[in-house]
């Protein structure tokens, strides 16, 4: 007998009286979902997006990532839940997300701006160096830990869509786990909107949006656009789900079982949405 299954063998023996579910994998877990409002996704994603976990929403500009994160917030608001937009970029259109559902009563706005006028407080002393404001991204960060942290909110979304993909990347790692855990003990959805996935391994569910097609009735003026969306991360493969009947609740349940390669993950949804410019 190898080396290492001889001491994994000594060590469960010796644990199996004390602790005899020392070294046992963790049960499986019903994990709670709420509907995006889109049918497609909610197909694609057994019920919807994932309640008390980090949900990545990805993809290049009118890839249709906003969209689904207006239409679930428009589920969410609608039922009387209290919503957090953190806008990093201070790109949030309040008269766009009206007309998509959006309860704008139950939504607080987080806007994060530069203020080039504002000048930093002089130090106190010559010892102490002179404080540096708080870029945009740090803005965002902070409001969504003291969002997480206060509770209450059914959905937070931290738009990041505006910022670059190397800025964003430098979020710690730490910070995107205290998040995991926040989201989980409040029974929050943090959705993360941005060019790339960022949070790793702290995600439970990473999706690649992008436009397919754009029907132009004339030159400058866009009819509509078709979108699709891919799966490309689950921490959590779905076992069963229980659909939502109609005038039901948004949220249900879903059972979620043990962690699958993300290679594994194809499916994909599409769907179209009427603009008019």
């Amino acid at each position: 007998m190898h080396s290492s299954a001889a001491l994994r063998l000594k060590i469960e023996s010796d644990l199996q009286h004390r602790y005899p579910y020392a070294l046992s994998p963790a049960v499986r877990t019903i994990r709670e979902v709420a509907a995006s409002g889109i049918s497609a996704i909610d197909e694609l994603l057994y019920g919807g997006l994932p309640v008390g976990a980090i949900s990545e929403l990805t993809g290049s500009v009118s890839s249709g990532r906003t969209t689904i994160a207006l239409a679930f917030l428009a589920n969410r608001t609608n039922d009387g839940s209290v919503c957090a937009w953190v806008d990093a970029g201070d790109a949030f259109d309040p008269e766009s997300a009206a007309a998509n559902g959006v309860s704008l009563r139950h939504l607080l706005w987080v806007r994060c701006t530069d203020e080039p006028g504002k000048k930093p407080p002089p130090p106190r002393n010559s010892f102490q160096k002179q404080s540096q404001p708080w870029t945009r991204l740090d803005q965002a960060i902070r409001a969504t830990d003291l969002l997480l942290q206060a509770g209450g909110f059914a959905a937070i979304i931290l738009d990041l869509a505006d910022e670059a993909i190397e800025h964003s990347r430098r979020i710690p790692l730490a910070t995107w786990f205290r998040f995991r855990q926040a989201a989980d003990r409040t029974r929050c959805s943090l959705i993360v909107l941005g060019r790339a996935a960022y949070a790793q391994s702290s995600a439970a569910l990473v999706l690649e949006c992008r436009t397919d097609r754009v029907d132009a009735a004339f030159t400058n003026v866009i009819r509509g656009f078709s979108y699709s969306a891919q799966r490309v991360r689950e921490c959590f493969s779905p076992i069963t789900s229980i659909t939502r009947k109609p005038g039901s609740p948004a949220t249900g349940l879903s059972r979620w079982g043990g962690k699958p390669p993300c290679s594994s993950w194809s499916a994909q949804a599409s769907w179209q949405l009427e603009k008019r410019a």
